[in-house]
C-alpha cells in the first residue's frame, strides 16, 4: 500500500470506527462485536479500492455479512441489560420503574414477533441512523424494495405493540400484574425506544 492508501485507511477507521463497532453491538455480544469489528476494518484494508467516496453503506454491508454466521437474540442480550438496570434501582420512584419496565418489556415483545427482516430494517433506521438510501444499499436491495420493508415493518411493530402493551396491562387472569421484562440497552438512546418512534 502507497502512503496515500494508508492515510486514506486511517481517515476511514477514525471517522468511522464508532458507526461500524455501534453496528455490530446492536447484534452481538460486545466481544464479539470487537471482533466483527476488528474483521470488518481488515476486509476494508484489503479492498479498499472497492471503498466508495461514501463509505458508510459499504462499511454496514461488510459487517452485516461478517456477522451473518454470529447474530444473538436481541431479545435475550436486551432482556438481560433490562434485568441488571433493574437490579441497579436507581433514583427513580417504584412506579415509574414499573412503568418503564413494563413499557420496553413491551417494546421487547413486539420485536420478538417480527422476522428478523422486519427488526433489520427498524434497527437500520431507528438505531444506526441510516437513511432510506444507505440502508437498501446496507441489504443490497432497491430504495424502493426497502421502502416497502419499511413501511411494512413499522405496521406490523405498531400491531404487535399494540398487543403487547394490551397484554401487559392486563396481566394473567386472576394474578395481579408484576412485569418482569427485560432490560436495557447499555447503549444510549434505546433502539428499541426509538423504534417506537418510526411508526
Amino acid at each position: 500500500m502507497t502512503d496515500d492508501a494508508t492515510t486514506r485507511f486511517e481517515v476511514l477507521y477514525r471517522q468511522h470506527f464508532r458507526a461500524v463497532l455501534r453496528y455490530a453491538l446492536a447484534r452481538l455480544e460486545p466481544e464479539s462485536a470487537k471482533d466483527v469489528t476488528a474483521e470488518t476494518f481488515l476486509i476494508a484494508w484489503r479492498r479498499l479500492p472497492d471503498v466508495p467516496s461514501d463509505p458508510a453503506p459499504w462499511l454496514f454491508g461488510v459487517t452485516r455479512k461478517v456477522i451473518a454466521g454470529q447474530v444473538r437474540s436481541d431479545t435475550r442480550r436486551e432482556a438481560l441489560r433490562l434485568r441488571l438496570e433493574v437490579a441497579a434501582g436507581g433514583q427513580a420512584s417504584p412506579g415509574d420503574l414499573d412503568q418503564e419496565v413494563s413499557e420496553r418489556a413491551a417494546v421487547l415483545t413486539a420485536l420478538a414477533r417480527l422476522s428478523e427482516n422486519d427488526r433489520e430494517a427498524l434497527r437500520l433506521i431507528a438505531w444506526d441512523g441510516l437513511t432510506s438510501k444507505s440502508a437498501a444499499e446496507v441489504l443490497e436491495v432497491t430504495r424502493l424494495a426497502f421502502g416497502v420493508r419499511l413501511h411494512r415493518a413499522r405496521r406490523r411493530f405498531a400491531a404487535a405493540l399494540e398487543a403487547a402493551e394490551t397484554a401487559s396491562r392486563q396481566g394473567p387472569p386472576g394474578r395481579p400484574r408484576h412485569p418482569q421484562p427485560a432490560v436495557p440497552e447499555s447503549c444510549s438512546p434505546s433502539p428499541f425506544t426509538r423504534a417506537k418512534e418510526v411508526r
